[in-house]
């Protein structure tokens, strides 16, 4: 019998179909996952297995050892979520309260369901962390969601999920933020908890590479509807539906066109430390070197990947680069010319225009409170007052159709659109101002695999036209080789390997080089 069945399901938003008539079943100990592009409605039929979508109308049964959840009390779903169904959220720092400690918010899942004391659940939420791979987590689990790294916040989530060892774990693009030697722990993590606890597993990806490793089962949902159910092996071999060969076509290739030899370097940092001050009781400190004694160059249309595990300090360089970072930095860094580490704010926001990033969450980065035109077109009112409220109209109208996005969508807000539209619409407020440097830190993290294409294609296509240079931080190696000229890699702060992305990926030298690769090629990345 199976453990979740999905009958006909359809989910409404206003009169408003968003899902119609899907249904499948999962068995218990199975892995089943869920693929199609952003928007397909994936996460809407996921959240609706624990009726957490808001406003929603529900139509169709949602069996759970036959007892329809959609017709349970409110009440009696609560003692269900997180107990016998939880979940991983695709946006941590959305998911996790920002006023509590994360060892505190997974004692809390203990306290209420498995009724543990105080002590026993903090020392399994350190037992937990330290699990999904966190180091030092007895210190993590003191520290609150803003404190941590975009993948140990992921990692957190992850032990929050699995605390009560539930019957049926809905992950939602577990593995986005994490570097590929993090994902092949957390893959073999789920699959060891999966065996032990014959627990199900939904898989809600974009990854289908992950899907090769990790499903059983595979279903592909496009507009809304399922296309397409069989085993994991006969969906890769022989994809019945156009829509899934397409899915299964859109891998990274190369894109990047050579450099000119003669192009003037456009960023110059020289010796670079980048230290945090942290906090040991009330009145002490002491010093975190987060990046270390980093130089680098960049010239006018070369991309520099930054690749390395969460934590490393890829972020935290880029934010220096930019005179972004929180952290004490020390060292020299110049912008065409100009030495900016010295200039106040004042002299730097006529250089802001220049120098843009897109961040690697888009919804912690886009405004609640304004319409994607607003959004996209502050920086064009801000950085060229002169222009039009007709002109910047049409200009993120053109932002919007290069991102893959109609402009009829600029009147919505950010909550009404899913993680990878999301990003797209981060990468168009970017891209609007036609900037000589992009800071892209994990740019296509939360895209699918055919819009990741398509956007990777978009940002080739803008360096090739207008000369820009990009400096890009991601986990994803596939990624990396597709658009990097140069790849830096970096480990505990310090550079322990750079050069030209060919040769680096083709014949690394150092351990840790080699360790990243070795994850990649399990986990399908440096297919392409």
């Amino acid at each position: 019998m199976s453990l979740l069945q999905v009958k006909q399901l359809s989910v409404a938003f206003d009169g408003n179909r968003v899902v119609e008539d899907v249904s499948f079943s999962i068995a218990a100990g199975e892995k089943f996952a869920l693929v199609g592009e952003s928007g397909s409605g994936k996460t809407v039929t996921a959240l609706s297995i624990l009726r957490l979508n808001q406003d929603a109308y529900y139509g169709g049964e949602i069996l759970l050892d036959g007892e329809d959840l959609l017709k349970r009390s409110e009440p009696a779903m609560r003692a269900v979520r997180g107990k016998d169904v939880a979940m991983i959220f695709q946006e941590p720092m959305t998911a996790l309260n920002p006023l509590y400690t994360i060892g505190n918010q997974i004692a809390e899942v203990l306290m209420l369901h498995e009724g543990l004391s105080t002590k026993a659940a903090a020392l399994r939420a350190v037992e937990l962390l330290d699990k999904t791979g966190i180091p030092e987590p007895q210190r993590r689990a003191l520290s609150y969601p803003h404190q941590l790294s975009g993948g140990q916040r992921q990692r957190a989530m992850i032990a929050m999920a699995l605390a009560c060892k539930p019957r049926l774990l809905i992950a939602d693009e577990p593995t986005t933020a994490l570097d590929v030697t993090i994902q092949v722990q957390i893959v073999e993590l789920l699959n060891q908890l999966q065996r032990e606890e014959n627990m199900a597993v939904l898989m809600i990806t974009h990854d289908l590479n992950l899907v090769r490793h990790f499903a059983d089962r595979v279903g592909v949902m496009e507009k809304g509807r399922m296309v397409e159910i069989a085993t994991t092996q006969d969906l890769f071999a022989q994809p019945r539906e156009a829509y899934t060969k397409k899915l299964l076509a859109s891998q990274p290739h190369q894109l990047v066109n050579k450099v000119d030899a003669a192009a003037a370097p456009l960023m110059q940092a020289d010796h670079l430390r980048c230290t945090f001050d942290i906090k040991q009781g009330w009145f002490k400190s002491r010093p975190f070197v987060a990046v270390d004694d980093v130089s680098l160059t960049l010239a006018r249309g070369e991309t520099l990947g930054i690749v390395g595990e969460s934590g490393s300090g890829k972020s935290t360089l880029g934010m220096a680069l930019l005179r972004l970072s929180a952290a004490r930095v020390d060292g020299h860094i110049q912008f065409d010319g100009k030495n900016i580490a010295v200039m106040n704010s004042s002299a730097l926001r006529p250089l802001r225009a220049r120098m843009q990033i897109v961040f690697q969450d888009p919804f912690a980065s886009l405004s609640p409170r304004r319409t994607i035109e607003q959004i996209i077109g502050e920086g064009l009112a801000l950085h060229q007052p002169g222009l039009s409220s007709a002109a910047i109209r049409e200009a993120v109208a053109q932002a919007l159709q290069e991102v893959g996005l109609p402009p009829a969508l600029m009147s919505r807000y950010p909550h009404e659109f899913s993680g990878g539209q999301r990003q797209r619409i981060a990468i168009a407020r970017v891209l609007v101002l036609k900037p000589d440097l992009i800071l892209l830190d994990e740019p296509t993290s939360s895209l699918d695999v055919s819009v990741q294409q398509q956007v990777l294609r978009l940002l080739a296509d803008l360096q090739a036209r207008y000369g820009m240079a990009y400096l890009f931080i991601s986990h994803d190696l596939a990624v990396i080789k597709a658009m990097a000229h140069r790849v830096m890699v970096m480990k505990d702060g310090k550079v322990v390997e750079q050069g030209a992305t060919a040769e680096v990926l083709a014949n690394p030298q150092q351990p840790y080089t080699q360790k990243l690769l070795a994850a990649s090629v399990y986990a399908g990345v440096n297919s392409a």
